[in-house]
């Protein structure tokens, strides 16, 4: 009896062809004998997230993923600051932030994004733009990993403000501005924004540390860039929605924020550099685990693609697929459904950073259709029996491959729930008729 599902969920998995790899993607091109294995035994099929075309980033697509839709969703700054241990109380506003070069001419160009530099340097840096007042509003940033940390914005707030990092060098910052849509509090964000972010330039421009970094030959750290704001709200948990008891064994603030945002256990793990050592642990972390859900996270194709170089992505694939290959026969066993597949597409070249073709996914378990499907990959997987799935669909699909949906009509608890079955209530006949029998 199928008792759990193993999402492996391969970052970046998807891509386009390029010439350098016979004009095959780079999971086309690489070496995958264990994923074409699982893609022998089970059903393959293509999963579009969100709508074809449309470039999603990690976070957005896992929500969709984990069932919750686009207007529950509470901003990447929100899940990264959940995922740091920073406070965000109700009514204040993360966002995304980093250290940058900049120089000035006609605005602030954005010279570097991810300057070297070393941890006293980070710490003075940071000791040096901590806080700041405009009006009723105050921001603080809060460090998280290296450059990166979290600008966290207090007293009557919105979220609904742009970004200003271009993220392109050679462009200039943009002016944070409130939304079409939204109300006067997030122009006030937007001002409050641009004037903390002018005044760490000038702040930063002086300082000791680029003034020696100067003498140097390097470049200076002279201010910050933020993006993807977010707010604390209310969602329904993960175990509610679905009837799962689920866990996410992953690396990175934004997973474990998104974790503990949705209400799943979270199990933090460290990237090793050996994308296939790491998948394996992750796996025999998951094979000994007692949850209904459990997802199993690796980002090293979508960092590698992110390198725009598809020889490199094309090794990380490999990497990873020998370290299936490890934990394979534990995996085929009667208890367990094992889902493959990937959050969006990462060129390895090009402009873009994310792009909006659909990934493969393969189910394999007891049960499940066996197709002609010989090979994982975008092309193969394309002529699979799942054909197209929607990622707004996927947890409907784990909920009937785990035996747990629920025939329509039926009706067992107060709130109607897809699965089955439900937290329904024992009629008892001590509360009948004042206990009487």
């Amino acid at each position: 009896m199928v008792t759990r599902c193993i999402l492996i969920l391969l970052d970046g998995l998807g891509d386009r062809t390029h010439p350098e790899l016979n004009n095959k993607t780079p999971l086309m091109a690489a070496h995958t004998p264990n994923l074409d294995q699982l893609a022998s035994l089970g059903a393959n099929g293509l999963m579009q997230v969100m709508e074809p075309g449309r470039a999603q980033p990690s976070e957005n697509a896992h929500f969709a993923l984990f069932g919750y839709s686009p207007a529950e969703f509470p901003g990447r700054g929100l899940l990264e600051a959940m995922g740091a241990g920073i406070t965000v109380n109700p009514g204040e506003v993360a966002l995304l932030a980093h250290f940058v070069s900049l120089q000035e001419k006609d605005g602030l160009l954005l010279l570097g994004d991810h300057p070297q530099a070393n941890p006293e340097e980070i710490s003075q840096l940071v000791k040096a733009i901590n806080g700041h007042g405009a009006g009723d509003i105050k921001l603080r940033f809060h460090p998280s990993s290296g450059l990166y940390g979290i600008l966290l914005m207090s007293g009557l707030v919105s979220p609904e403000i742009t970004d200003t990092n271009p993220l392109r060098k050679g462009e200039p910052l943009m002016e944070s501005m409130a939304w079409q849509t939204s109300t006067g509090v997030a122009k006030e964000s937007a001002q409050a924004i641009n004037g903390y972010l002018a005044w760490c330039y000038h702040t930063l421009a002086h300082h000791e540390i680029n003034l020696t970094r100067r003498r140097q030959g390097k470049a200076p750290i002279n201010g910050l860039v933020s993006q993807r704001p977010g707010q604390l709200r209310s969602v329904e948990p993960f175990s509610e929605r679905w009837g799962l008891k689920g866990l996410s064994i992953s690396s990175g603030l934004m997973y474990w924020g998104l974790a503990e945002f949705l209400g799943l256990e979270v199990t933090k793990v460290r990237d090793s550099g050996n994308p296939g050592v790491d998948l394996a642990q992750r796996l025999q972390l998951a094979l000994t685990s007692d949850y209904d859900f459990i997802h199993v996270h690796t980002k090293a194709p979508d960092e590698a693609a992110h390198t725009k170089n598809p020889l490199n992505k094309m090794a990380a694939i490999e990497s990873l697929d020998q370290g299936l290959g490890r934990v394979m026969n534990d995996l085929l066993d009667e208890e367990t459904m094992v889902v493959i597949t990937a959050d969006h597409s990462t060129p390895s070249a090009g402009p873009q950073v994310h792009s909006g073709e659909p990934v493969p996914i393969t189910v394999v378990g007891p049960g499940i259709r066996r197709d002609l499907v010989q090979r994982f990959d975008e092309i193969h997987c394309a002529g699979g029996a799942l054909g197209t799935a929607r990622g707004e669909d996927f947890m409907y699909l784990v909920l009937n491959w785990l035996d747990r949906a629920k025939l329509q009509g039926l009706r067992d608890c107060s709130h109607d729930r897809p699965y089955w079955p439900g937290q329904r209530q024992p009629l008892r006949l001590d509360r009948l008729n004042g206990g009487k029998r």
